[in-house]
């Protein structure tokens, strides 16, 4: 099963990998045809009525493969409004292959005659919201026709139905195609299981690697509402300090750069000067002494229990009492936290009602009672089976990091050995909390691998080796946001 958002993801990583979108919509309207064929003797009509979008794409491809069928296209629109260069594309085919055309401004002048198969090219998976025109009126027309006695096939999701709820969009009463058969893409949707329908799974041949690897994909779900408001984006607690200054600096800094509204670090009073002198961006809540001890448990509870997410662990460093802390806050934390450096090692001994991100290196994994192994396919099957016996997202740092939590697992391959210096766990950290403060654990703990990985690639690629952790969190809105 695959979410509608998760294809899309799968979908732009298959791009990526260098898989071009026309040849999916290829092998896409070939296995609509086919539908067509299993359903149709030759010289059977086919009315085939399309949007203006990809799916509408797979129609008119579709038709190009049903050369023995007397085919008729409806597109709902103007050829000049088609959204997509390759849908485009295959319309100028059919119109230089003289297969028939109709493009419908006005739905109502829609005239399917009396097909024997129609084929519903109109809306994919990813639409939201009742019906509009021409897809409402569209969508009636060919329930008349199948009231008629035409087999109707729906080119992934039914017009009108959620690919992931099964669910009518506008409503229980709002209008939908109703489908015989549906040909879905790549993997089932969630939603279709529950549709009076035959349903067909084409493998269009999107590669393992584009649901395996991260990829520009997962960056999709990364938006920013243009209506939100200071705080909306996320507020992150750093958790951290007292040994080190650096790294919970750093940790805050990734957090901002990750697109976090407000970053507040708690940390000893001993080092909290040097920590806001990193940074003005930062707010720092300090607490007495040189280390976070058991002492500090109510204060820091208390600051956790006003942000989206907690990250926990860089600079902290490994005394008794710090440890003590850390497992006594996860005791009775049950909020969202990221955990990295010592506090890892306290994770498995607590039972804790909290999300936790993990972020070990392989050494710490081991540490925590997980194992490893120098093949990252082996590697990934060891990290799942612990994140489901911890019930914690793990993601394990690597040449090939491994994310996983038991029921998903996903592997990045993005940064590089100029990325072994010094703090770049801190910045992977403090950016998984950064996304973890709008994200599920899983999907925050894939995409900060990726860009914090991708940032690494880019100053690489600019500089050489040799760089900082610092030149990581710069890059980090470019890695996230847009080209590096």
């Amino acid at each position: 099963m695959i979410t509608s958002d998760r294809m899309a993801a799968v979908d732009a990583n298959a791009a990526a990998l260098g898989v071009p979108r026309k040849q999916l919509m290829e092998s896409s309207g070939n296995a609509v045809a086919r539908e067509v064929r299993a359903v149709a003797e030759t010289g059977a009509s086919v009315a085939i009525v399309c949007g203006r979008g990809n799916n509408g794409g797979d129609g008119f491809v579709a038709a190009r493969f049903l050369a023995a069928y007397d085919v008729s296209v409806h597109l709902l629109g103007r050829p000049e409004s088609i959204a997509t260069d390759i849908a485009r594309e295959n319309w100028r085919a059919l119109e230089r292959a003289e297969v028939p055309v109709e493009a419908v401004a006005d739905a109502a002048d829609l005239a399917l005659g009396s097909p024997d198969v129609v084929v519903d090219a109109m809306l994919g998976t990813g639409v939201s919201g009742p019906l509009r025109e021409p897809e409402r009126t569209a969508a009636a027309a060919i329930a008349a026709a199948r009231d008629a006695g035409a087999t109707v096939v729906a080119v992934d999701v039914p017009s009108g139905i959620d690919a992931d709820t099964g669910k009518r969009t506008g409503g229980p009463d709002a209008v939908a195609v109703p489908a015989d058969r549906v040909v879905t893409f790549h993997d089932a949707k969630p939603g279709l299981d529950g549709l009076d329908a035959t349903i067909t799974v084409a493998d269009i041949g999107i590669p393992a690697a584009a649901e395996r690897f991260t990829g520009p994909g997962d960056l999709l779900g990364i938006t920013r509402d243009p209506d939100s408001h200071k705080g909306d984006n996320g507020e992150v607690l750093v958790v951290g300090g007292g040994p080190y200054t650096g790294a919970p600096t750093l940790s805050a800094r990734a957090a901002l750069r990750a697109g976090a509204d407000l970053v507040r670090v708690a940390c000893p009073s001993s080092i909290a000067r040097e920590v806001q002198g990193f940074s003005a961006d930062l707010i720092v809540r300090e607490v007495p002494g040189d280390r976070i001890a058991p002492g500090h448990l109510d204060a820091v509870s208390a600051l956790a229990e006003r942000h989206d997410v907690v990250v926990l662990g860089p600079g902290l460093g490994d005394a008794d009492g710090t440890l003590e802390f850390v497992r006594r806050f996860l005791a009775g934390f049950d909020g969202r936290a990221v955990v990295d450096a010592d506090a890892l090692q306290v994770v498995p001994t607590v039972e804790t009602e909290a999300e936790l991100i993990c972020t070990p290196h392989q050494g710490e994994l081991r540490g925590m009672g997980g194992e490893t192994a120098a093949d990252p396919d082996e590697r990934a099957d060891l990290v799942d089976a612990f994140a489901a016996e911890i019930s914690h997202t793990l993601l394990v740092k690597g040449a090939y990091d491994v994310i996983a939590d038991g029921t998903d697992v996903r592997l990045n391959r993005t940064g590089n050995p100029g990325m072994t210096v010094g703090g770049t766990g801190d910045v992977l950290a403090g950016t998984v909390g950064g996304l973890a403060a709008v994200s599920p654990p899983f999907q925050a703990a894939a995409v900060g691998a990726y860009v914090t990985g991708r940032a690494g690639d880019a100053v690489v690629a600019e500089r050489g080796y040799g760089l900082v952790a610092t030149d990581l969190i710069d890059r980090l809105p470019h890695a996230i946001y847009k080209d590096v």
